[in-house]
């Protein structure tokens, strides 16, 4: 009679802890780009290989290891792995928007979460069945440290996943104010991607506080769905770094664009008018700010600051309101009634259809086919 070790659920966790590992073997043989986020990612891989590995260990009675291991080093590898895998996916997150992230020494106070529960748990001496509440020496005390690592092991990885989509929503903001264009496609599947990991660790949070006010069926069972969760995640992060990673574009350090308290001068202020005026600087296709600064020969912290204080807005904002009004101008010309809309937004410095009829739409409230129907129809009266 043969004994069935695992069950499907289980399978699922061998499975991630096999994929997560050939997966960071092939995107360390992957060509090596500019930037770091590949050795990241496969850092954030490795640690879920091994959370998956401990998880399927700890809980899988039938799977038979060292005693020494299964019992004394188990939580230590284990709980690693858990207070590990945010910060991994938060400085992934970090790499992939900040222009050449390099890891430092600040970087390994990251760290420290998972070495106070590393002591915590050698202070207690806590075993895998202290954690699996099979056997607990004494009540009280031991008791309440289990459900402390256990209580951090889900709370800390999901404010690192909170910190990580503040990240994103800062990373837009920061393109808006150094880029006049720019794809959201890339930036729309890696908010997706880090929203995937918010919900699962909130899930994994709730899932973990529901256990201590509902049956032990009830909690496996809500438990087990955030393994085929995760299974699903890593998939979608590998494909992604293959595919739209390295198509994201960068931005400056902060301190390099931060505005200076101090109020632009009017120097400034004439040089940034003149610039979009007279020059049209603005028709230039994919202007960024440090190009624009060049051309003015002004520190880009002295053009954004005039932008964004003189101006009110971002460089982003700022340069496509000007290219409206040269297409809005151009539309309602009767010389130019042979431009097609498409020949307009290249003309007028777009160089994407959706990104000139989201910003003609908002800015003239109608589209531009029907804004040259109205200008030339009044055209054609008042002469």
């Amino acid at each position: 009679m043969k004994d069935y070790i695992f069950n499907i659920h289980d399978v699922v966790l061998l499975m991630t802890a096999a994929e997560c590992l050939l997966l960071s073997i092939f995107q360390q043989v992957l060509p090596i780009r500019e930037r770091n986020y590949g050795l990241l990612l496969t850092a954030f891989l490795l640690i879920v290989a091994t959370a998956s590995a401990c998880t399927l260990i700890l809980w899988n009675d039938q799977f038979e290891v060292a005693p020494l291991f299964g019992q004394r080093l188990l939580p230590y590898f284990l709980f690693a792995a858990l207070m590990l895998k945010g910060p991994a996916i938060y400085l992934y997150v970090s790499s992939l928007t900040q222009q050449n992230l390099r890891l430092e020494w600040r970087h390994a106070l990251h760290l420290v979460p998972a070495l106070l529960l590393m002591l915590s748990i050698f202070a207690f001496d806590l075993s895998s069945d202290d954690l699996r509440r099979i056997a607990i020496d004494s009540p009280g005390f031991p008791e309440l440290a289990v459900e402390l690592v256990w209580d951090l092991a889900t709370a800390v990885p999901l404010a690192y996943a909170i910190a990580a989509v503040l990240s994103l929503h800062r990373y837009r903001g920061e393109l808006e104010d150094e880029y006049s264009h720019f794809s959201t496609t890339e930036l729309h599947w890696l908010n997706i991607l880090t929203y995937g990991v918010l919900i699962s660790w909130g899930w994994t949070l709730a899932v973990h506080v529901l256990a201590k006010y509902s049956s032990v069926e009830t909690a496996d069972l809500l438990g087990i769905a955030d393994n085929y969760v995760t299974f699903i995640l890593i998939n979608a992060f590998f494909a992604y770094s293959l595919s739209y990673a390295h198509q994201l574009l960068v931005t400056q350090p902060q301190q390099s664009r931060e505005p200076s308290g101090e109020e632009p001068s009017e120097s400034a202020i004439n040089k940034v008018r003149q610039a979009m005026e007279t020059e049209k600087l603005y028709l230039k296709k994919n202007l960024n700010l440090e190009q624009f600064s060049n051309r003015l020969e002004l520190p880009a912290k002295e053009v954004s600051a005039v932008i964004n204080k003189h101006f009110g807005t971002n460089f982003f904002e700022f340069i496509n309101s000007y290219r409206v009004e040269e297409a809005k101008a151009l539309l309602a010309d009767p010389g130019k009634a042979e431009m097609t809309v498409l020949d307009v937004l290249l003309e007028s410095g777009f160089n994407s259809k959706s990104a000139f009829h989201r910003f003609f739409s908002r800015l003239a409230g109608m589209s531009p086919t029907e804004y040259r129907r109205q200008a030339l129809g009044k055209n054609s009266v008042a002469a």
